[in-house]
């Protein structure tokens, strides 16, 4: 099957922005009420993937839907998230930008084993870092 993201008239819920290279459409499983969901218009996974230039534009355009959310629901904050690779259920590049609240279940959980932390890290990071 085609990706969804891929075609702008698959998308059944309602858009709040587009442009030549993005579009935004409200979640059809919202985590709180003003849950959107950002997409560039070409195909693409991951972050890395993505020209410069249209990650740029995604997160322009995030703040401004970011600041539409805060000016509307009055919320205690706000969550832009993005997953990659395996767990990119859709496939497809997507932000997910919400409102948050005190209380609102939302949350952020992970494993309790431990998980190291130090220079030796640190530095495989530096050194693998590309094009900075």
């Amino acid at each position: 099957m085609d990706c969804v993201f891929c075609h702008r008239e698959m998308i059944v819920t309602d858009i709040v922005y587009e442009d030549e290279l993005v579009y935004a459409f409200m979640d059809m499983e919202p985590i709180n009420e003003g849950h959107v969901l950002l997409v560039p218009k070409e195909h693409y996974l991951d972050a890395d993937e993505i020209p410069d230039e249209v990650l740029s534009h995604l997160m322009l355009v995030s703040k401004k839907i970011i600041g539409a959310i805060k000016e509307i629901y009055k919320c205690d904050g706000y969550s832009i998230m993005q997953n990659g690779g395996k767990f990119n259920d859709v496939g497809h590049y997507h932000m997910h930008i919400f409102p948050r609240y005190e209380g609102d279940g939302f949350g952020w959980t992970y494993g309790s084993e431990p998980k190291a932390v130090n220079s030796e890290i640190a530095s495989a990071i530096k050194e693998n870092i590309v094009g900075l």
